[in-house]
């Protein structure tokens, strides 16, 4: 090598570039999607993030059977959708299992990192309703939406308008900064509503470690790792203690 010629540089977004593309991730979630919608009609709750049920049970005019209907119709569409845009691939068994054992690795680092920076929390999840269905359905809706809402629309979507605002800060920075703020919102939403959690900071710091860390596989990895870790994580908690 000549002496004009430098080392090529490490990209940081190294894991990047075994990130899934965009119809892949949607593939990869669709059983989850699929599942909490068939399962959450049955409840007398849903996810707060949730902006997709009520206008199906609208559609559905309150039937069930019908609802149930719309909701397979819309698994079919996508599933061929997304089969035409050359996804097909991502709906091999293989590939699901793949994710699902990723997603469960990062759930045990996720807490492992939230114990070891805040200290233990009971295991025992929080009863939104008796049983195991409900608990299992409510895991998936929280893995599904509220990665949605926090890590793509509010992470995704107010980092490009904050680096729009702050153009003269590193990229890095504003990521590292904004991505602190989106965790502590996403771990303020679990004390709002009526199945809130009464305040506590401990909690409030060990949640919003996992929202970081849920971030952090969004960036690195990509939607659909982040949901299945999401989903599984909760459903570690919620259903199996």
């Amino acid at each position: 090598m000549s002496s004009s010629e430098a080392p090529s540089p490490v990209p940081l977004s190294l894991f990047a570039a075994f990130r899934s593309n965009l119809w892949t991730d949607l593939a990869l979630t669709m059983p989850i999607f699929v599942v909490y919608h068939l399962g959450v009609v049955t409840l007398d709750v849903r996810n707060a993030a949730d902006f997709f049920t009520q206008k199906l049970v609208v559609m559905a005019e309150r039937n069930m059977l019908v609802y149930w209907g719309i909701t397979l119709a819309i698994g079919a569409a996508i599933f061929f959708g997304l089969s035409l845009l050359g996804a097909g691939e991502a709906f091999n068994k293989k590939r699901f299992l793949l994710v699902g054992v990723e997603g469960v690795f990062y759930a045990i680092l996720m807490r492992s990192a939230a114990v070891y920076a805040v200290g233990a929390l009971p295991m025992a999840g929080i009863e939104v309703a008796p049983g195991v269905w409900p608990s299992l359905v409510m895991s998936l809706g929280a893995g599904f939406y509220e990665e949605v809402a926090f890590r793509v629309v509010l992470f995704g979507g107010g980092l490009v308008a904050v680096s729009l605002f702050f153009g003269g800060v590193s990229k890095l920075g504003l990521a590292l900064g904004w991505g602190l703020v989106c965790a502590a919102i996403f771990s303020g939403w679990h004390y709002i509503g009526p199945l809130g959690d009464p305040w506590n900071l401990h909690s409030f710091v060990f949640r919003t470690v996992c929202g970081l860390v849920f971030t952090l596989i969004f960036t690195l990895r990509g939607f659909a790792p982040a949901v299945w870790t999401h989903a599984l994580y909760d459903i570690w908690v919620m259903v199996l203690h």
